[in-house]
């Protein structure tokens, strides 16, 4: 029967009742699947107020699959019972048996049967009376019968044990005439247009009421940000290749642990004002490690490890000037002094993704603040084909293969190499890091041995051949076509052919 069918004859039903009907009892009148009925009643309800529908939850005894296996053959019970010849059942037969088991211990316990364990040939069970009456099968019948209320509950709860009887909830619908009851429907309007409102038609109109209950569309929101998830991917491979995450909550970084401990002067341009962010409250930093730091000025000023050094006067006042941290490498400096303190040297591979400042004027490709992603390795011997290994294999992990090192100068690590990748979206080579093997003069101060080599290098989260899953990601959450070269020019991208400066 069609939907519009089981509608019509539910009315006609209806027309001719005083009082209301469950769904279930109409379905059973119609000859219809009960759902069809709960269609009906849903197609009605949305016209108005043609019929009013309750809706009721009532628990009934049913039979499960077992239960009806019971039914159709008898209970495991009473087939044990009937199975068993006068001169008797070889016990590890019956056990064989699928009602053998359930079948042999029920029957025991109402002493239907006897076991004689010392009958020729291994034991053997022998009835034990000559009739009996499968109680078990007659319960169950009731509730096939559709009157499970005639049991007692305890009843009911020896067959849900035995898993021979549910119970389930049964959700039906109490329906009755609505206000507008009609057994003839005509379809209702649902928008009131202007030729309406011109030709005066809306007056003789019906129009299906607004269901203000009804939950709108929800927008979209909610959505991670596109360097975030780049972040977490970043993150997942330095831990897949062993790599320890460094603590990196220090926006605030005395110039001591950001220049002075890298080996970079105090006259070097970065410690300009026009190019990092200095503090005013609090100014500076008082606690150093005073060895550490006596050290750290004698190299600056007279030199050693192999090296002169830079042949100025080291001011303590410049070292203790507090900034916001150029980059994350303060915080490496900081980690290998204190794996420096340790007895014995132990290798150790870490990483850090965190915020980095600069005082740079606002532009198309420059901003004030960025994310750097850094990684240290250190441990004996490493060289310069340690760095270019692991970075070959950061950067496979990323799904990016073509790299090039070009040799470059930073004033904490000789040799230097700068990364480039070949960009398929842009046909062209960029920049994505600079890497190199921390100086003596910044690793022997610390303290840690001779023969003890680290490696580092750094790069920034927002560089674009870096988010080239993130340009993916960005064009799944804003849901719509992103012009590549916009993303490319913006301001987190810096394809200006000058890339910002970044330590390794």
């Amino acid at each position: 029967m069609a939907d519009g069918g089981v509608v019509k004859s539910l009315l006609q039903l209806l027309e001719n009742l005083n009082n209301g009907i469950d769904s279930l009892e109409a379905a059973s009148s119609l000859g219809v699947d009960h759902q069809a009925i709960v269609g009906a009643v849903k197609s009605l309800q949305a016209i108005g107020n043609v019929i009013s529908a309750e809706l009721r939850s009532s628990k009934h005894c049913g039979l499960t699959a077992e239960g009806t296996e019971v039914v159709e053959q008898g209970s495991h019970e009473a087939r044990v019972f009937n199975c068993i010849p006068p001169e008797g059942f070889p016990h590890n037969d019956l056990m064989k048996l699928p009602f053998g088991k359930i079948g042999f211990s029920k029957a025991l316990l109402n002493k239907w049967i006897r076991l004689d364990k010392t009958s020729e040939g291994g034991p053997k069970i022998f009835r034990n009376v000559k009739n009996i009456e499968d109680h078990v099968r007659e319960k169950l019948l009731l509730v096939m019968k559709g009157n499970a209320t005639e049991l007692n509950e305890k009843d009911k709860t020896e067959l849900k044990k035995r898993t021979l009887l549910s119970e389930v909830t049964v959700k039906s619908y109490w329906i009755v005439k609505g206000s507008s009851f009609s057994t003839t429907l005509t379809k209702h309007d649902t928008d009131l247009t202007a030729e309406m409102i011109v030709a005066g038609s809306w007056k003789g109109k019906k129009f299906k009421p607004y269901n203000f209950d009804a939950w709108g569309a929800a927008p979209d929101s909610g959505h991670l940000h596109p360097l975030m998830k780049v972040r977490t991917e970043f993150r997942q491979i330095f831990l897949e290749m062993g790599f320890t995450e460094m603590p990196t909550n220090n926006f605030i970084e005395s110039s001591f642990w950001n220049f002075d401990s890298l080996f970079q002067p105090q006259q070097h341009p970065a410690r300009d004002q026009h190019d990092t962010f200095f503090l005013s409250d609090p100014e500076i930093s008082h606690e150093f490690p005073h060895d550490y730091l006596v050290r750290v000025k004698t190299v600056h000023t007279e030199g050693g490890f192999g090296s002169q050094g830079y042949k100025y006067e080291w001011k303590t006042e410049e070292a203790q000037k507090n900034i916001l941290r150029t980059h994350t490498t303060a915080v490496s400096a900081r980690m290998l002094y204190k794996l420096a303190q340790q007895e014995e040297f132990s290798p150790i591979k870490y990483f850090s993704i965190d915020r980095v400042f600069r005082n740079e004027t606002l532009d198309a490709t420059h901003l004030a603040e960025f994310h750097q992603i850094e990684g240290v390795v250190a441990d004996y011997g490493l060289t310069l084909g340690d760095l270019m290994g692991i970075l070959h294999q950061f950067f496979t992990k990323l799904g990016i293969t073509k790299l090039r090192f070009k040799p470059a100068y930073n004033p904490y690590t000789e040799p230097s190499m700068e990364v480039f990748s070949y960009h398929e979206g842009l046909n062209k080579w960029v920049e994505v890091g600079n890497s190199g093997i921390f100086r003596p003069e910044m690793l022997l101060p610390m303290g840690l041995p001779e023969d003890v080599s680290v490696i580092a290098w750094g790069l920034s989260l927002e560089r674009p051949t870096m988010i080239k899953y993130g340009i993916n990601n960005i064009r799944e959450l804003v849901g719509h076509k992103v012009n590549l070269q916009m993303v490319y020019d913006s301001p987190i991208c810096r394809l200006d052919g000058k890339p910002p400066r970044l330590r390794a």
